[in-house]
């Protein structure tokens, strides 16, 4: 925590943190007066909160299609294979989504046979995006279902039978049993994630970008890491990491208030 100290000075490695002079917020006000801050702090919410939002959704479903699985060795089979990239780290995920979505990969060259042109996504600031997110949730999905999964656990099995009694089919008890016995666990998970919105995966997009899609696939952790440490702008990269962990800090309590009111939900 002492080297948060740096965004406040003129950080030389050779003088260390008490012989650097002090420059206070200089630092703050040029990085604000560059261009592309703007890009950076959009690419980093855009991606971030399109992973959360997806990354609630695409769970939610699954675990509801899951469970209605009745055969239950199958449904064990398709859990554990839909949960295993969880274990995957981005650093060999991104080498094959590389391979696959490179000139010569398997998606181009099934494009190819459809006589469609070949999309370098990896390479185009229009599906770099969108990319992203979508390999996020392939990736992580599998652990939200066993979250959800386990939520449904807890529902009575008898409101089930009395809803079959009344009527009611299969979509219908989803809708008015499973979904908002579940509700709650949803409520709190997404407002626990809103103090995430900061983190967009630097893993990830460090493993997967290039400086083609700079434009819209810079966020703010590869901006300090390039600027930084690349760049060796201690100070400066120093500056825009407490920022991030300032605005970030200030989310993580506003989600700690909104899963108290809405899921009685406390830490401490």
């Amino acid at each position: 925590m002492f080297g948060i100290i740096m965004a406040f000075q003129d950080f030389v490695p050779a003088k260390g943190f008490f012989g650097s002079p002090f420059v206070g917020l200089a630092h703050f006000r040029y990085m604000f007066s560059l261009p592309d801050s703007f890009a950076i702090f959009r690419n980093t919410i855009v991606i971030a909160f399109g992973k959360i939002l997806l990354g609630m959704i695409v769970p939610v479903i699954f675990a509801l299609l899951l469970n209605e699985v009745r055969v239950k060795k199958f449904k064990e089979f398709v859990q554990t294979i839909v949960y295993l990239p969880n274990f995957l780290s981005w650093v060999v995920l991104g080498s094959v989504f590389t391979m696959i979505f490179s000139g010569s990969g398997i998606f181009n060259n099934f494009l190819g046979m459809l006589g469609l042109k070949p999309v370098l996504l990896l390479a185009s600031n229009k599906w770099f995006q969108p990319l992203i997110i979508l390999t996020d949730v392939w990736k992580g999905y599998g652990y939200g279902t066993i979250i959800y999964l386990a939520a449904m656990t807890s529902i009575d099995p008898s409101l089930y039978e009395s809803a079959s009694m009344d009527g009611a089919n299969r979509w219908k008890q989803v809708l008015h049993i499973t979904l908002p016995g579940i509700l709650p666990m949803i409520i709190l998970v997404g407002t626990l994630n809103l103090g995430n919105i900061l983190n967009a995966g630097f893993d990830q997009i460090y493993n997967m970008y290039n400086p083609i899609v700079y434009q819209t696939g810079d966020i703010i952790d590869t901006y300090v890491y390039r600027m930084g440490l690349q760049g060796a702008q201690f100070s400066f990269g120093a500056a825009v990491g407490l920022l991030k962990s300032v605005i970030s800090l200030l989310l993580i309590v506003i989600s700690y208030k909104l899963a108290d009111k809405f899921a009685d939900y406390k830490l401490f």
